[in-house]
């Protein structure tokens, strides 16, 4: 079985397929940027992720992006925000993907500081990591205001390794530990695929893509399966399990997340 949409288009047909994805993102991009100006002053709005990367896939992929602004919201301001993001969503159900994250403009050389952010419908606080630096300055989309290589300072390798390395043993490592959570997709699709970028950006020093991530895992020891599977609910057909196939794979997935995150941080 071959990996949907990943090794049978050409590179052509592949750029053609990505652009044609993020033009479908272009109009409610374009709403939320011209809604959020009415609410706060915005002094630029980027995107990163899968968008700017070109894996983005419209209806399964989040848009995530960061919004600079004079200060860090207030109370009144994040109320305001909030609504914002909610009364885009009863607007255009595919905003429940729009994640933003803003960025106060004294706060820009802070990888760790936690800040304001509106995502999976709901607020909450969050940092602008050095990897998510890192894509901006690497591929971030501008959709308003200066670019992010004039506001951020850079990221280096050492810096993004060891956020990578922390994130890996404090955060992935420890759910590996626990049999649950596996039983959702979300942590098949997640655990594995971000085991495998860290590891090439471990190894190379560069971000990859969640299409390379899973083209790659085969090569990296993942079970017979898994990366058709997770493929599968990106790109294609999602497959229909039974109780002891999603059980089977809940440890297959997270006994190979663990034993990738052993090798990369060993």
């Amino acid at each position: 079985m071959t990996l949907p949409d990943l090794p049978h288009l050409s590179a052509a047909g592949q750029a053609a397929a990505d652009a044609a994805q993020r033009a479908l993102a272009e109009p409610l991009l374009t709403e939320f940027a011209t809604r959020l100006s009415t609410v706060a002053p915005v002094r630029a709005l980027w995107v990163h992720g899968s968008l700017a990367y070109g894996d983005y896939r419209h209806g399964r992929s989040d848009l995530d992006l960061v919004a600079v602004l004079p200060a860090t919201p207030n109370e009144q301001l994040q109320g305001r925000l909030g609504f914002l993001h909610r009364q885009l969503a009863e607007d255009e159900p595919d905003a429940a993907k729009l994640h933003c994250t803003y960025l106060p403009d004294g706060e820009l050389g802070d990888a760790v500081v936690a800040h304001f952010t509106f995502a999976q419908e709901e607020s909450t606080w969050r940092p602008v990591t050095a990897v998510t630096r890192r894509e901006l300055l690497d591929g971030g989309t501008v959709l308003k205001g200066e670019k992010p290589g004039v506001l951020l300072p850079p990221v280096t390798d050492d810096e993004l390794h060891a956020h990578i390395r922390a994130d890996l043993r404090d955060y992935w490592y420890p759910i590996t530990a626990r049999p649950d959570p596996w039983h959702r997709d979300v942590w098949v699709d997640h655990g594995p695929v971000t085991a495998a970028r860290a590891t090439a950006t471990l190894r190379e020093g560069r971000l990859i893509t969640k299409r390379e991530a899973i083209a790659r895992l085969p090569a990296l020891g993942a079970p017979p399966g898994l990366a058709e599977d997770i493929a599968a609910r990106r790109y294609g057909v999602p497959p229909v399990l039974t109780p002891e196939a999603r059980a089977h794979r809940a440890e297959q997935a997270r006994l190979f997340t663990r034993a990738l995150i052993e090798r990369a941080l060993g």
